[in-house]
C-alpha cells in the first residue's frame, strides 16, 4: 500500500510593517504617582501569514533602540545610555513570534521572543485582528492588529533606579507595550 501525499493548498502570503502608520509605544510609572509615554520611531518587520490558518502564521519585528523618543531630550538621552537601553552596544530590539493561539474571534495570543538589551525572554501579547483586508488608494492591500503586553523590565537588565526621598523609586518595574501596526501585503 503506498501513502499519497496530497500537496497543501494553503496560500503563504507575506506583508511588511509600514512604518508610516505603525507605532510602538510603551508607558511606565514615574514617581509612583504618574506614568511616563514614549514611543519608538523606526519599526520593521514581516508577517508570513497562512490565510488558511492564521495561528499557523509568523511575525517578527525589529525596533531601532536609538529612535526612542519620550518629548524629553535628557530623558531620551538617559534612556539610551547604558543606564538603560545602552543603545550604542545593543541598537535594536527585536520579537519573533514562536506560537499563535486564537482566544476568541478578532483575538488571538501571540507569543514569542522579545530581546532587549541582548536578552532574551518569552512574551505573550493580547492582540486585537488583524483586520479584513483593505486597500489603500494606491492599490495597496493592507491588515492592521493592535497589540498589548506587560513586562517587568528588570527581567531585560533595565535595573537603573533611585530612591526618592519621600520614599519609593523613581521608575516602575512594569513596563506596558502598544503596538498599533500597519501591514502591507508583499508584491
Amino acid at each position: 500500500m503506498s501513502t499519497q501525499v496530497i500537496p497543501s493548498t494553503a496560500a503563504i502570503t507575506t506583508w511588511n510593517i509600514d512604518p508610516a502608520h505603525s507605532v510602538a509605544e510603551f508607558k511606565v510609572k514615574h514617581m509612583m504617582i504618574s506614568n511616563v509615554k514614549g514611543h519608538f520611531a523606526k519599526v520593521s518587520g514581516t508577517l508570513t501569514r497562512d490565510e488558511s490558518e492564521l495561528t499557523n502564521s509568523h511575525v517578527e519585528a525589529l525596533i531601532e533602540a536609538g529612535s526612542l523618543e519620550t518629548r524629553d531630550a535628557q530623558r531620551d538621552a538617559h534612556l539610551k545610555s547604558e543606564d538603560f537601553l545602552h543603545v550604542e552596544k545593543f541598537p535594536t530590539l527585536s520579537f519573533k513570534s514562536t506560537r499563535i493561539r486564537r482566544i476568541r474571534e478578532g483575538e488571538l495570543a501571540v507569543e514569542g521572543d522579545l530581546t532587549i538589551r541582548g536578552v532574551t525572554r518569552n512574551v505573550s501579547f493580547a492582540v486585537e485582528g488583524p483586520t479584513g483586508a483593505a486597500k489603500d488608494p494606491w492599490g495597496n492591500t493592507r491588515v492592521a492588529v493592535s497589540a498589548i503586553a506587560k513586562i517587568n523590565r528588570k527581567d531585560f537588565g533595565l535595573t537603573w533606579n533611585t530612591a526618592l526621598e519621600t520614599g519609593g523609586i523613581l521608575v516602575g518595574d512594569e513596563v506596558t507595550i502598544t503596538l498599533d501596526v500597519q501591514f502591507v501585503q508583499a508584491a
